[in-house]
């Protein structure tokens, strides 16, 4: 099989480009810029692109399958070609769903805690050796790539993003994987550019859950509103689970699951997670987990030695006074969960939030709004804007004193310098103090990953 790539280089490209070589197809692909980590990786493979840019010569009639992604245009020159020798083009997502429709497939899908609960469900059937193919949307502990497709698998399990599957694909990615397995997590407005209004961004998750096949089921956290009445709407005829906030308690920074175990006796598994959030997450990956033949017993096994997905609250620095957290948290609803799960994680220590608006929702003055309260949990809590990014997204600026305004939050800082802001940081008394960092970007440039040494801490 002869594969071609447009837009090789992109996170979730690369890394189907990459299965798909290992699977024994020809992998090519074009890009016109290619990022580290994808270059080295695809350098390593064989099947890096010798120049950068567009080349309509590379398509031909021997070409079986073309993969556009969505940071090619729509008026790229390769895809031209290849409408023009009538090449099978497919979306990521409608090529992912070739590869696992004689599968069972899971897909997660929700506005927040997709990947979290995807890497829980893959580190449970990984840890009971349970083969099976995936696709998540960060690279995960103990795993070589974000992808994984091949012949043996039985079970696919996919995290489902509500975002545009290619530009010229304006569905949602998860409208085409056809779960025989579903979950649905959250629903919390995002991506306004492309869902213009709360009810049009719900009617994606309707969507979504009327493409369950028949006889299927549906895990979903019934403690989201949003989420409970479009399960219980649903007509289709599945199985309906709900979850919400198992039983637990913390106990010296340490947060435990309390399981009853056939009567009175109750057992503890000590989670090396913590927050409501991620115990609903973990919930609900025990239910999935349920439906394709993994015991409570053996869930909560494999569970104790599950560390997060990369980004989502990730240990960056630890002593006996202080805990530095990153977060891939950007939206109102994340932010708030985020927050307070280290706020009740510990109760007696400072907390310094500090997040980043990054995206085009975020960044857009109509939407601020809905970030109100997000932080409330927070000591001090400070957010940080480059003004030259609003303009790259062609947005109407936005001044410091409408993001205050905007969280209702009178001791807001707000910084548009990061230079500034890493100062004023490390400034900071980290005293019997956490600090968490929440973004889907870098502070333009920041070196989170070495944040500890930035502020000097020992």
């Amino acid at each position: 099989m002869n594969v071609h790539f447009i837009a090789i280089g992109g996170s979730a490209m690369h890394n189907l480009a990459l299965t798909m070589h290992k699977k024994g197809y020809n992998v090519t692909g074009s890009d016109d810029e290619v990022f580290e980590p994808s270059k080295t990786r695809l350098k390593n493979a064989g099947i890096l692109p010798e120049v950068e840019g567009w080349f309509p010569e590379k398509l031909n009639k021997n070409i079986d399958a073309v993969i556009l992604g969505m940071h090619a245009r729509a008026d790229n020159p390769e895809l031209a070609k290849a409408k023009e020798l009538g090449l099978k083009i497919f979306s990521y997502p409608e090529y992912i769903y070739e590869q696992t429709k004689n599968k069972t497939r899971v897909v997660v899908g929700g506005s927040h805690g997709k990947t979290t609960i995807t890497a829980m469900i893959l580190h449970v059937l990984n840890f009971h050796k349970i083969d099976c193919d995936y696709m998540v949307g960060a690279q995960l502990a103990g795993f070589d790539t974000m992808v994984k497709l091949s012949e043996e698998a039985k079970i696919a399990v996919i995290e489902g993003d509500e975002y545009l599957s290619s530009p010229i694909d304006r569905r949602p990615k998860f409208h085409l994987y056809k779960p025989n397995i579903a979950i649905l997590s959250g629903i919390a407005w995002d991506h306004i550019n492309v869902f213009p209004t709360f009810d049009n961004y719900v009617e994606q998750f309707r969507i979504f859950v009327n493409l369950i096949s028949e006889n299927g089921a549906l895990v979903y956290c019934e403690e989201d509103a949003e989420v409970k009445k479009v399960a219980e709407k649903s007509k289709n005829n599945i199985k309906k689970i709900p979850y919400s906030v198992p039983e637990h308690m913390i106990e010296n920074g340490i947060t435990y699951l309390l399981t009853t175990d056939h009567g009175p006796r109750t057992t503890d598994y000590g989670l090396q997670v913590f927050g409501k959030h991620n115990l609903m997450n973990l919930n609900g990956a025990r239910l999935v987990c349920n439906q394709i033949g993994v015991s409570d017993e053996m869930f909560y096994e494999a569970i104790q030695s599950f560390k997060g997905a990369s980004n989502r609250l990730e240990l960056l620095f630890k002593n006996d006074s202080t805990t530095l957290f990153r977060d891939f948290a950007h939206s109102p609803s994340k932010l708030k969960a985020t927050t307070a799960a280290v706020k009740e994680q510990y109760p007696n220590r400072k907390l310094i939030a500090c997040m980043e608006l990054h995206t085009f929702s975020s960044l857009n003055e109509n939407f601020l709004a809905e970030y109100k309260g997000a932080m409330d949990k927070a000591d001090v809590a400070i957010v940080y804007y480059n003004p030259h990014t609003i303009e790259h997204k062609k947005l109407k600026p936005i001044i410091p004193q409408q993001v205050k305004d905007a969280f209702a939050r009178n001791d807001l800082q707000v910084f548009t310098n990061s230079q500034e802001l890493m100062n004023t940081l490390k400034n900071q008394d980290f005293h019997n103090t956490n600090l968490l960092l929440m973004s889907s970007g870098n502070y333009d440039g920041v070196d989170v990953k070495n944040i500890a040494a930035i502020f000097e801490l020992k």
